[in-house]
């Protein structure tokens, strides 16, 4: 992981995806709130307490000027503290992007057996299951409705990735598996990545996957607007 770390605010773009040279696309990203405070009663004791002024907004700049490169096929891997900001950065990714599926907000059938989720072959099923860390035999056979919160996370992964959307965003990546599981889903979506093509932009608080995702793009989102990027083609 330290090998990934660059001094503060470096940017280094490579031109190069898989030893091919090829356009660079950037995405320029900027991103603030204005907070006010309605002055209950309670906040005005604490108010109060630490001398702080309640008639006055502030603006809190997330992301300022933050420029991205990412080509088809990338795994984008973005760490950082709770509350850092980085599911601001992969939502202000999204309005700026096409064709994408977001993990989370993916609908899945809750009442049929796994292997009947997914289109064409059942071979084609027990791909993307497998893909995903479903490769008992047992769970194929049970319904969505069944499974436990990690089962369920890795079926919607693999019900993402049969969708062939250009790019997947996952938040939390990772979070509701045990770090053994972790790295092996890691690994899956880097040969799938690299396999179809399809751009993964991932984001966790966890900074333990780097030697199993292979980043083409590592994102170290830090309190404040500060924002850290490393281009790392020949990670792999």
């Amino acid at each position: 992981m330290s090998a990934l770390r660059q001094p503060d605010g470096c940017i280094r773009y490579c031109g190069f995806v898989r030893g091919m040279r090829i356009p660079v696309l950037k995405y320029r990203i900027s991103k603030s709130f204005s907070t006010a405070v309605e002055p209950t009663e309670r906040v005005v004791q604490v108010a109060g307490m630490f001398g702080l002024g309640l008639d006055e907004t502030r603006e809190v700049v997330v992301l300022d000027n933050v420029e991205m490169a990412i080509e088809p096929g990338n795994v984008v891997y973005v760490t950082g503290q709770s509350g850092s900001g980085k599911s601001v950065l992969l939502s202000e990714l999204k309005k700026q992007m096409s064709d994408w599926l977001d993990l989370e907000a993916l609908k899945v059938t809750l009442d049929k057996p796994l292997v009947d989720c997914f289109a064409g072959e059942l071979s084609d099923a027990l791909y993307y299951l497998s893909l995903a860390g479903l490769n008992d035999a047992f769970v194929f056979l049970r319904r969505a409705n069944e499974l436990s919160d990690g089962q369920m996370y890795r079926f919607r992964l693999a019900q993402a990735m049969s969708a062939g959307p250009k790019c997947v965003f996952i938040d939390e990546f990772c979070a509701k598996l045990d770090r053994i599981t972790a790295k092996i889903i890691a690994a899956n979506v880097r040969k799938f990545a690299d396999k179809f093509r399809t751009t993964f932009i991932v984001a966790t608080t966890h900074d333990d996957l780097c030697e199993d995702l292979c980043p083409d793009v590592y994102v170290e989102k830090l309190f404040g607007k500060r924002c850290d990027i490393e281009y790392c083609p020949d990670q792999r």
